[in-house]
């Protein structure tokens, strides 16, 4: 097998040294007289060289050939499972980005629902807290109400008091008080 391959290079290497002599011997002649001798012998030299090299080289050319399109319908067939997996991966990411799409419209649904949820709690805790304030206010309304009645009372009797008091001066005399603390002195013996 070694020997194949380096056949090749020995014989290219021998025909370029005969060509070479060829054009060497070709140099010497007679100045351009026409077709020569020496001029059949070197075209009958390339048609032999060249006849010889492809029959040399025709096998590893051609396995070389073949090796190298087998090669590339490898690489091709390489590309061509390489490019359907692709395809299958971007189908997939196609198909979680619709799934995606959809489960975001599912949490915006859902923060939307839990906002009116929240909304209502609120609005319904502030109704609570608007009655309790009512209530409240109520009682400081009544309490109030309360406290100013209980202080007009007061005031009313107070001045009743100052007033009866008045009448009771204007009416009684030393001889009615004399009279009422006789009376007061013996209810307080007895």
């Amino acid at each position: 097998m070694k020997l194949r391959n380096i056949l090749p290079g020995v014989l290219m290497v021998f025909l370029c040294l005969v060509a070479e002599t060829a054009i060497a011997a070709s140099g010497e002649g007679g100045g351009g007289k026409g077709w020569v001798a020496a001029d059949t012998y070197r075209v009958m030299n390339f048609v032999v060289l060249l006849v010889a090299l492809i029959l040399v080289l025709r096998k590893p050319i051609s396995q070389a050939l073949s090796s190298r399109i087998k090669t590339i319908k490898e690489q091709l067939e390489s590309l061509e499972t390489q490019k359907a997996e692709a395809e299958k991966k971007l189908a997939q990411y196609n198909e979680k980005l619709s799934q995606l799409e959809s489960e975001a419209e599912k949490i915006v649904q859902g923060y939307i629902q839990q906002g009116n949820e929240a909304k209502a709690k609120i609005l319904k805790e502030a109704e609570a807290t608007a009655e309790k304030l009512q209530l409240q206010a109520k009682r400081n309304i009544d309490n109030e109400f309360d406290k100013a009645r209980q202080e007009l009372q007061k005031e009313v009797v107070e001045k009743s008091l100052v007033q009866a008091e008045g009448m009771l001066r204007q009416t009684i005399t030393d001889e009615d008080q004399d009279k009422l603390v006789n009376e007061y002195l013996d209810k307080v013996v007895a």
